[in-house]
């Protein structure tokens, strides 16, 4: 059956290149809004599905690139294992494809890392519609380009994902949520100072505008996590959240189903990369800062060059997250940053190495 399906991809993906079109690759669907004007013939992966292989022992897991998210997340809560960097899943049928093509991650990335650096390799289909395998099922398995790591964030085109090889992490032995009322340029300092610290912090949350709430999440060993709420406690003064209340917010915040988001579709979403000991912006309305505050959401119909310029002043990046206007140029491009623009010659060499002719030149992206 896959061997079928994976002719049928090659030629479709043959006829395109020979007739000079453009392919888009898709799952469910559940990101279409991500990225750039969506364009091309539609090449599905959802019956391109099922794990290959999960040996829990060795914290690896193989997966067809159609795989449902949600089934995988099943598997490996069976042994208690994760995807530490918690992929948002924004909608009930995402695939496995789908969360490495966005590249996306939630609250955890910042005491895990991201998505990226879970991959250990990658089965692909290029723009001619020859099988390659890269990276194997251990970290230090590369030779050559490591493609593995360039299909996260590639949002379908580079190449036509088949399987892939990820690196899960076990659940920690506890979890702990706690919060305080606090302004935000002392909630900044406050994350960095506790991160620096042999704290079990595990994720971070801020919302308000000058004045709001600070979330703190503590994962890891019992005895950690309970001196932390202690301490916590009597310094700061924070509180410990329900059990269930603090997984629903910090599931919230993933999928960006919290009532901070409520307004999204009226306006255009912003996200922004800065380092995270930075200031208060001074924006204007309600902010969202996460990962220690390393990434920050903002909400209104800023001067993408206002908004831009200043991340960029302050070492950083910015981009629409969610577009109220569609025809908005949304994803940063290498070339808009003057520390990346050099790498553009590079991304252009190996756009054509893998898709000479264009099949895979969505435009979603840049």
């Amino acid at each position: 059956m896959s061997e079928t399906i994976i002719k049928q991809f090659q030629e479709k993906i043959t006829t395109a290149s020979q007739k000079g079109q453009v392919i888009r690759i898709t799952g469910s669907g559940s990101k279409d809004w991500y990225g750039n004007n969506l364009k091309g013939e539609t090449l599905t992966t959802k019956e391109y599905s099922g794990i290959l292989s999960y040996q829990p022992d060795e914290l690896v897991i193989t997966v067809k690139s159609g795989t449902s998210l949600k089934e995988v997340e099943q598997a490996l809560a069976e042994k208690n294992q994760q995807f530490a960097f918690e992929p948002p899943h924004f909608g009930p049928g995402a695939t496995i494809g789908g969360m490495i093509a966005a590249g996306l991650a939630g609250p955890g990335r910042v005491s895990v890392g991201g998505l990226r650096d879970f991959v250990l390799g990658a089965k692909i289909m290029n723009g001619q519609g020859q099988v390659m395998d890269f990276g194997g099922t251990v970290m230090k398995n590369v030779a050559g380009y490591d493609v593995s790591r360039l299909m996260p964030s590639s949002m379908g085109t580079l190449a036509l994902l088949l399987d892939v090889s990820i690196k899960v992490l076990p659940k920690a032995a506890a979890t702990a949520t706690v919060s305080v009322a606090m302004e935000q340029s002392e909630a900044i300092h406050l994350m960095n100072l506790l991160a620096s610290q042999p704290w079990p912090l595990n994720a971070s949350a801020w919302l308000g505008e000058k004045a709001g709430m600070l979330y703190l999440r503590l994962s890891g060993a019992k005895a950690a996590v309970q001196s932390a709420i202690t301490s916590f406690a009597k310094t700061y003064g924070m509180q410990q959240i329900d059990a269930e209340e603090a997984a629903a917010f910090w599931t919230s915040l993933r999928e960006q189903t919290h009532p901070w988001f409520k307004n999204s579709l009226e306006e255009n979403l912003w996200r922004v990369a800065l380092p995270s000991t930075t200031d208060t912006l001074n924006l204007g309305g309600e902010t969202f800062i996460e990962w220690h505050g390393g990434q920050r959401w903002y909400k209104g119909s800023f001067e993408p060059g206002t908004i831009k310029d200043l991340a960029q002043s302050l070492g950083g990046h910015a981009s629409i997250f969610k577009a109220k206007n569609k025809n908005a140029q949304m994803l940063s491009s290498l070339k808009d940053h003057p520390l990346t623009a050099a790498l553009v010659s590079v991304e252009d060499r190996l756009r054509k190495t893998f898709d000479p002719q264009g099949v895979f030149a969505t435009g979603r992206l840049i």
